[in-house]
């Protein structure tokens, strides 16, 4: 196996980065930047006011949402980091892949209709329906924008990693310069392209990831006759830790602050999917709230099967490359899907293996550029309607002051996302994506929870668990190892953490619907009844939405 020596499959892959083959992944890449930009400027021409470049003129089907939706979701993390953590952690890294796909009935049973039905174009719309508008959208604003860029953080990190590993150069520069790159790849789409361009670069992010998953699920299983238990015994044994490989503990079992770290990721990724502002968004671009509910149908299926390929995807780079020459590649294991499509189109150095090599890394960087487009709308969205429509101007202001602000919003913020992912590279993606997860159910998840179906709630509250649960997440993520203490930390040479666990979830996602429940029993306002009332029907029938 490629795995039993790594350093001779490093200089191998140096190789085969070079030359024809390195022309060949450039082409591949440039051709769907290409393509993706032709969709940009075309959607481009058809967005002539807000409701176009906010919601896509509420023109899409289930399905095609659906697909959306799947390509927002499937991200770098799903496709470079789950394969990584399941090939370096076997059994352990599985878990994420459950809990990314439970997630979603959370967001069906509790989110999704309401939510379509009762806003306009953010959360905010649905937080502030019966509140008091400033306090309440700034609060949103401000926590859509924190967790859309620690998801950012994610896609620019994958992206850093795979280009580095095609061009086949050491070294920080050439990550740095690939995430200035993505960056204003991702600025030009939401720029130029609006919903209507994200939504259709997601549509063929999601065709192309499906495909390439599968491909590279049918070439694993035929190297093991389509024998899955002889897949999972060549992974246990190349992993060097035997049946323990394939069992629960590997990587959260072993000592009991381990332990509530996995039930912290679970809370997160479980109740985190109902809390992302990207996700919620697209639930506006459908025209009717039983589009919504097809949207998420196809989006579960979608997803579902992608998540169960995981798994061949994971188990095969631990067989067939090696976990010393992923970890060679990348600490963290974000190139173990790249590495293991070199492998199973015939090895380093061999013309199928970069073929290969260059296809599924131009879908994976597919990926990362319709996902960073759609946080990057997202997040400028709300800036420009929540925070300078409504907070700063008032309400006065015209839609296209608002459409503009966005625009320059989104260049602001990816230029933010970029600064901080420089010094993020050291981190899995999986790993990154779940401490979003975890900021969005601790700030958004309870208040939407608590406006949708608790009569009293009020403004007070609302700030409250907002605020309580971004400033808890944000502040133990600082304060743990994931940011000081461990070689992998973002700060390797610091250590000034104190909270053991690397995801706060356990913690803040208590706290954030704690201080809701607190903020409304001591407050001095009074919930209006009747505001309530006209939300409820609203969100149930949605008779007088949008």
């Amino acid at each position: 196996m490629t795995g039993s020596n790594p350093l001779a499959a490093h200089t191998a892959l140096l190789a085969a980065s070079s030359g024809n083959h390195r022309a060949l992944t450039m082409s591949l890449f440039g051709a769907f930047v290409l393509v993706t930009l032709g969709i940009t400027v075309w959607a481009g021409r058809q967005t002539r006011d807000a409701n176009d470049f906010y919601a896509g003129g509420r023109s899409f089907t289930g399905l095609q949402n659906g697909l959306a939706i799947s390509g927002d979701y499937m991200s770098a993390a799903s496709f470079l980091g789950i394969a990584g953590v399941i090939a370096l952690s076997g059994y352990d890294g599985f878990l994420y892949s459950i809990g990314f796909l439970v997630a979603w009935l959370v967001a069906l049973l509790l989110i999704a209709e309401p939510l379509r039905n009762s806003g306009r174009y953010t959360m905010a719309d649905v937080l502030a329906f019966r509140m008091r508008q400033r306090p309440v959208r700034t609060a949103a604003g401000i926590s859509t924008i924190v967790v859309s860029i620690f998801y950012l953080l994610a896609q620019m990190v994958g992206a850093g990693s795979l280009v580095a590993l095609l061009l086949g150069v050491e070294g920080d520069a050439a990550k740095r310069w690939t995430v200035v790159a993505v960056g204003a790849l991702m600025v030009l789409y939401v720029t130029v392209g609006g919903m209507k361009g994200t939504t259709w670069v997601q549509i063929v992010k999601a065709v192309l990831l499906i495909l390439g998953a599968a491909l590279m699920t049918v070439l694993v299983l035929a190297k093991y006759h389509f024998n899955p238990s002889s897949l999972l015994g060549a992974a246990a044994h190349a992993s060097g830790k035997g049946s323990a490989f394939l069992e629960p503990g590997l990587k959260y079992g072993a000592t009991g602050t381990t332990k509530l770290d996995f039930v912290s990721l679970a809370l997160a990724l479980v109740l985190g999917t109902a809390g992302l502002p990207h996700i919620l968004v697209r639930f506006y671009t459908v025209p009717t709230a039983k589009a919504a509910r097809k949207s998420v149908f196809w989006a579960i299926g979608i997803i579902g099967v992608f998540y169960l390929m995981t798994l061949a995807l994971g188990f095969g780079a631990a067989a067939l490359v090696g976990p010393k020459a992923i970890k060679l590649s990348s600490p963290s294991g974000n190139t173990a899907a790249p590495l293991l499509a070199q492998e199973l189109g015939g090895g380093a150095g061999s013309t199928g293996g970069a073929v290969l090599l260059a296809v599924i890394s131009a879908v994976a960087f597919a990926t990362i550029l319709a996902v960073v487009a759609g946080l990057t709308l997202a997040s400028s969205s709300s800036f420009a309607h929540d925070l300078y429509a409504n907070v700063i101007r008032r309400g006065r202001v015209t839609e296209r002051e608002e459409v503009h602000s966005a625009k320059l919003a989104a260049v602001v913020i990816g230029a933010v996302a970029i600064g901080l992912s420089i010094y993020a590279d050291k981190l899995n993606t999986a790993a990154l994506v779940a401490l979003a997860f975890a900021v969005a159910a601790s700030a958004n998840l309870p208040t939407l929870l608590y406006s949708l179906f608790w009569k009293r709630f009020t403004t007070t509250g609302a700030v409250w668990s907002v605020y309580g649960g971004l400033i808890s997440s944000v502040l133990l993520v600082v304060f743990s190892p994931v940011v000081s203490g461990k070689a992998t930390s973002l700060l390797p040479h610091s250590d000034f953490h104190w909270f053991p666990l690397e995801n706060p979830g356990l913690v803040s996602i208590p706290i954030g619907f704690l201080l809701g429940w607190l903020g409304t029993l001591f407050s001095k306002e009074t919930a209006d009844p009747a505001k309530y009332a006209e939300l409820e029907v609203r969100s149930l029938t949605g008779i007088g939405a949008h």
